[in-house]
């Protein structure tokens, strides 16, 4: 494979736009506008996190060896599953104790971005 980062980023934009009009054409006449608002926030965070997925395959190119990238990755995979599938689980089967998963997600998000921060510091030096 190319780059598994950019499969995963790849697939995780697909997604975001299917789980986005699913949303949008499906849950829109079914839900609360409190629900939808959950769920758009998994859309969002999905999509912002593929195009983060695009940034750390280019990066892997520059540096194939980087274990901060690496991580950064797969931090960022585990967050767009935990975060977003999490969101979307909750609105859609109403299971409010999903709730407590989210914050996992968001701490992988922010601990990838934690990682890329010391990549670019490693690189600056």
């Amino acid at each position: 494979m190319r780059s598994v980062f950019l499969f995963l980023g790849s697939l995780s934009a697909f997604t975001g736009v299917a789980f986005g009009a699913f949303g949008a054409h499906a849950l829109k006449n079914n839900f609360s506008p409190e629900m939808l608002d959950i769920y758009k926030t998994g859309v969002n965070y999905q999509m912002w996190h593929a195009l983060g997925l695009f940034g750390l395959a280019f990066l892997q190119q520059q540096a194939p060896l980087s274990r901060l990238i690496h991580w950064a990755g797969w931090l960022m995979f585990a967050g767009i599953i935990l975060f977003s599938g999490s969101l979307y689980l909750l609105t859609i089967l109403n299971a409010k104790w999903l709730g407590m998963i989210t914050p996992f997600g968001g701490l992988a998000f922010l601990a990838a971005w934690v990682l890329i921060m010391l990549f670019a510091a490693q690189k600056s030096s």
